[in-house]
């Protein structure tokens, strides 16, 4: 417990400190096992300082300044300050990569399929196996040694966890829940980034962005609008849409003459292959 002048001297120092950085932040912490806290911090230690306290203590440290002010309502009983000089984005994927994986509790939704796999699981014969048995996993017994059947999925996305099946992933070693330590907002440039934005993932929105570009342009050649990306395509296809054209009208025309020429050589040739044919026959008949 602070006492008032330690909470004075707390906020006073923090004032000044948080003027130095160009990044200023909020992260939550509600239901964060503490290594994942330490190690989180000690991985993002040489870049970015976290502020803890309490939220009335990190309220006046934020609103000691206009320009942080708006982030002092975001703050709840379990938050911290976060401050950096690094890109808004890639310190919010430092954060994202830092995570563990936890058991399931009983009660808990699942966030995800979770299955097993057929094989040997190194758990020794034993009480054990009644359990997976009573959570409904198929094991067996096999040369001393504890087998899964088949593969299976034991809990469906967005299921309740029961007791028995929480017990059965534990001893399988099976962690369906991940925590993270994720921003929940950046202030950078008087900005704020919120998580939603934050969270946007550069490799699948460029893959979109090119998606999109795909369709627009399958969507503007095929209706023949006229733009920098179809002016090619287009001047191509009219040429060879006029080339057909005039190929199938006979229109002697400088560009396909040598084309209607040798289409005129092949049909003569072929006439003449059919009129030889004929006659041999005829004077087959008439002998």
């Amino acid at each position: 417990m602070l006492t008032k002048t330690e909470k004075i001297s707390f906020v006073d120092s923090n004032k000044k400190l948080i003027s130095k950085y160009k990044v200023i932040g909020i992260v939550q912490l509600i239901g964060i096992p503490d290594r994942l806290l330490q190690s989180t911090k000690n991985s993002l230690r040489a870049n970015t300082k976290f502020i803890m306290g309490r939220k009335t203590l990190l309220k006046k440290i934020l609103e000691s300044s206009e320009h942080t002010k708006a982030l002092a309502g975001m703050l709840t009983d379990t938050s911290a300050i976060i401050l950096s000089n690094d890109d808004p984005f890639d310190l919010y994927s430092k954060f994202s990569s830092n995570s563990i994986r936890l058991a399931a509790k009983p009660g808990q939704i699942s966030p995800e399929d979770v299955s097993i796999k057929a094989g040997e699981t190194g758990i020794q014969p034993g009480q054990t196996v009644t359990d997976l048995k009573s959570a409904g996993i198929d094991v067996q017994i096999q040369k001393g040694k504890v087998v899964i059947a088949k593969d299976k999925v034991v809990v469906k996305k967005g299921d309740v966890i029961g007791a028995g099946m929480a017990k059965a992933l534990h001893t399988l070693e099976i962690m369906p829940f991940r925590a993270v330590i994720e921003p929940s907002a950046l202030l950078s440039d008087g900005i704020i980034f919120e998580k939603k934005v934050l969270g946007i993932n550069a490799q699948v929105l460029t893959q979109e962005i090119a998606d999109c570009f795909a369709s627009a342009l399958t969507l503007c050649f095929e209706a023949n609008i006229i733009n920098a990306y179809t002016i090619e395509r287009l001047v191509t296809k009219a040429y060879a849409n006029a080339m057909h054209l005039g190929i199938e009208a006979k229109v002697p025309d400088s560009g396909i003459i040598e084309m209607l020429l040798a289409r005129a050589a092949m049909e003569a040739g072929s006439l003449g292959g059919k009129v030889s044919t004929e006659n041999t026959e005829n004077k087959e008949n008439n002998a």
